[in-house]
């Protein structure tokens, strides 16, 4: 294969695909990556490469179980992945873009939460509380029961004590009020936690990487506040800090206003190894499945003449080229040019005066029998013979 043909005849289209391509492939890297489903992705990028390898080697067997296995597939990565499949939708949500989206609002009860929160990490009273922000959480949450109150520090030491039948799971607060309690969340798939986080953090986290809801987390072990948000554990330290922590998370999302060449900057340097690497692969992929592709390429050529008799000339021309649509497989498309391929009308029985020859097919030889002639533009062309020795007599009687 041509690879430098291909690279010199990329398209807008082909920089496009290949620019949108990696753009999706980094994101999916950066939302999966240390998840099983990030490991699931790669065993199944190992098992197209040697799909690849395998068909481009001629190994018919090997090629005739993956193929069978790649329609089983589809089933199984929609089974597997329905929950990532979710989320990836949920995040390229337009109208998340544009700020069509609810936003809570802050209120008193910020500061009396925060302090019963840490009455309850003093006495080592486990706690699991879910601040809903823009995006809902009941798809996310399971088995809640409903409660219409505030979220008063007496309210939180009632329903987080042992003894209570509602302490086990979480609290859902949405615009400043409890609406559930005893709610199981997803807990994070991320293998690499630390050993002393229990079920409440990766609970905690588990719904951080899902939607923007902010998760309290109270350590029964060791009496620790800790906030959960985009995949992220933060400890908190004073009843302020968390107080403050509520009001960011509570305020409207704007966006920060930068500069079109900050924001480039950003974009180009931030991680921009995986963009990279993103990158290079899609690359290789676009240029490894390219040549198989069905292209088409309009050529510009001149048309020769041949079998001239030695008593003529030409002397004029209407058009001496012609302008050829070529379809096939982009490997070989790519490689034409003036050079190799020529069109030649042959004028061995020609006579003096203008004379028209149509332009066919089989006057145009191509340097490949895979490639087609799809159009020729125009389909003739027109020559003006004189002969030579009447040229000259001509010639002879303007002298004198």
């Amino acid at each position: 294969m041509n690879l430098f043909a291909i690279i010199s005849n990329l398209r807008f289209q082909d920089i496009l695909d290949i620019l949108f391509l990696t753009f999706v492939a980094y994101y999916l890297f950066a939302w999966f990556q240390g998840t099983k489903a990030f490991k699931a992705l790669v065993g199944l990028m190992v098992l197209g490469v040697v799909f690849t390898i395998a068909k481009t080697w001629g190994l018919f067997l090997t090629t005739w179980v993956f193929q069978f296995l790649w329609q089983i597939l589809v089933i199984l990565i929609v089974v597997l992945f329905q929950s990532e499949i979710r989320q990836v939708l949920e995040r390229v949500n337009p109208l998340q873009r544009f700020g069509l989206r609810r936003q809570a609002e802050t209120g008193e009860w910020v500061a009396e939460f925060a302090k019963g929160l840490f009455a309850l990490a003093e006495k080592k009273t486990g706690a699991l509380v879910i601040i809903e922000r823009s995006e809902k959480v009941q798809e996310h949450v399971t088995s809640g029961q409903a409660l219409e109150t505030h979220p008063t520090p007496e309210i939180l030491k009632s329903i987080f004590q042992k003894e209570s039948p509602l302490h086990d799971g979480a609290m859902v607060i949405r615009d400043g009020r409890i609406s559930e309690v005893a709610c199981y969340l997803p807990l994070s798939p991320d293998e690499g936690l630390p050993m002393k986080w229990g079920t409440r953090h990766r609970a905690a986290l588990g719904l951080s990487e899902r939607c923007d809801a902010w998760v309290v987390v109270v350590s029964e072990e060791r009496g620790e506040v800790s906030v959960a948000r985009e995949g992220r554990m933060e400890l908190v330290q004073t009843p302020r800090h968390l107080y403050q922590m509520m009001h960011e998370a509570l305020a409207p999302i704007r966006p920060a206003h930068r500069g079109w060449k900050d924001a480039s900057r950003s974009f180009l340097l931030h991680r921009w190894r995986a963009k990279f690497v993103a990158f290079f692969l899609v690359s290789s992929v676009w240029l490894t499945l390219a040549g198989q592709q069905n292209f088409e390429v309009k050529l510009r050529i001149p048309v020769k003449t041949r079998n001239l008799p030695t008593n003529l000339e030409i002397v004029q021309t209407q058009t001496a080229h012609v302008e050829i649509t070529v379809r096939g497989l982009r490997k070989d498309a790519s490689t034409l040019a003036k050079e190799n391929v020529v069109a030649e009308v042959d004028l061995s029985h020609v006579y003096p005066g203008k004379r028209a020859f149509s332009i066919t097919r089989n006057l145009i030889k191509l340097p490949d029998d895979r490639l087609q002639l799809m159009d020729i533009e125009p389909q003739e062309v027109v020559f003006t013979f004189q002969d030579k020795r009447e040229a000259e007599t001509l010639s002879n009687r303007k002298g004198d």
